[in-house]
């Protein structure tokens, strides 16, 4: 029996810089949060299925604020990611309280992906296009392949800025046949007159990006096989990070999927969005995201209210 395609949604960090769950504002005016969009547009592109990864300790606020109404248009499951959820042997550094990273988030999910899914944040606006992308995908995805075959949706780099400060973007190195090369984490990207550059130095050099340029935005569509690779690979992060990095480091999707590049054991198919990204990276960017929610609304991409519940 075919499996179809799951979504994953990273969403155990959600309210940690507002204080709680309750304190998120919404962007919709009907209560709309950028999560509910996500959703939206994921039911639309065939996703009927949702993985939702949250601390336990905001379970009862989650599921009252965006679940429970959730549940009345798909398949709701919860997985949770937990500071001392670690293979037998491993023990939680004292004084450790940073999650262990977006790897970790999709591995806290391990026992209930039986097959391809895709994995996106829950506070990032990523528009239509991706999610009928990475459905279409991973529902055409072979079951006999030499490599692994995952996708990753792009966002040009001009279209994933904000004007109110710097962002950290993975860039990606694509060949012409749309297969990712590499992907590098740059921590301080900025929107300047001339386009997007970053700094590795607090700004004495500056690289120009070009326009156009692919950027990961955690939107990714992976085959079952990525869980066994993440969970095989999660002890040598933990050796090497118990070792530099106990109380922050973190296992990064990004850096399986290099690993698994690197080894010729995975190919990473790059699909762009046209779609423009949002997101409240800084308290100013609010009202911009609203009135690009509201013109979309305006526009007939989404119904006012987002959800009729019947």
């Amino acid at each position: 029996m075919e499996t179809k395609p799951v979504l994953v949604v990273m969403a155990a960090g959600m309210g940690s810089r507002y204080g709680g769950l309750k304190q998120i504002d919404p962007v919709g005016e009907n209560g709309e949060l950028i999560i509910d969009y996500s959703i939206f547009d994921a039911l639309k592109a065939g996703f009927k299925e949702i993985i939702f990864v949250i601390k336990r300790e905001i379970e009862a606020d989650f599921k009252e604020i965006i679940g429970n109404r959730i549940e009345k248009k798909m398949t709701v499951h919860y997985a949770y990611q937990e500071l001392d959820d670690l293979p037998a042997g491993y023990t939680l550094p004292e004084g450790r309280t940073k999650p262990w990273g977006t790897c970790h988030a999709v591995l806290s999910a391990r026992n209930l992906i039986r097959g391809p899914f895709a994995v996106i944040n829950a506070d990032d606006y990523y528009g239509a296009e991706g999610f009928k992308l990475v459905f279409n995908f991973l529902k055409q995805t072979p079951k006999e392949s030499p490599k692994y075959p995952f996708v990753l949706i792009g966002y040009s780099i001009e279209n994933t800025l904000t004007e109110n400060g710097h962002v950290a973007r993975g860039v990606c190195e694509v060949n012409e046949q749309g297969q990712l090369l590499d992907i590098t984490e740059h921590t301080h990207i900025e929107k300047q007159d001339d386009g997007a550059v970053y700094t590795e130095d607090d700004g004495t050099t500056w690289t120009k990006l070009p326009k156009g340029t692919p950027v990961s935005m955690n939107l990714w569509g992976f085959t079952k096989e990525f869980i066994d690779e993440s969970e095989n690979r999660f002890v040598q992060f933990l050796d090497d990070a118990l070792q530099d990095n106990p109380l922050k480091g973190e296992y990064f999707l990004p850096s399986v999927v290099s690993q698994l590049l690197s080894e010729n054991k995975a190919d990473v198919k790059v699909l762009t969005s046209s779609d423009k990204w949002y997101g409240v990276t800084y308290k100013e960017d609010k009202p911009v995201v609203m009135a690009a929610i509201e013109d979309k609304h305006k526009n007939g991409l989404y119904p006012k209210p987002l959800w009729r519940m019947e």
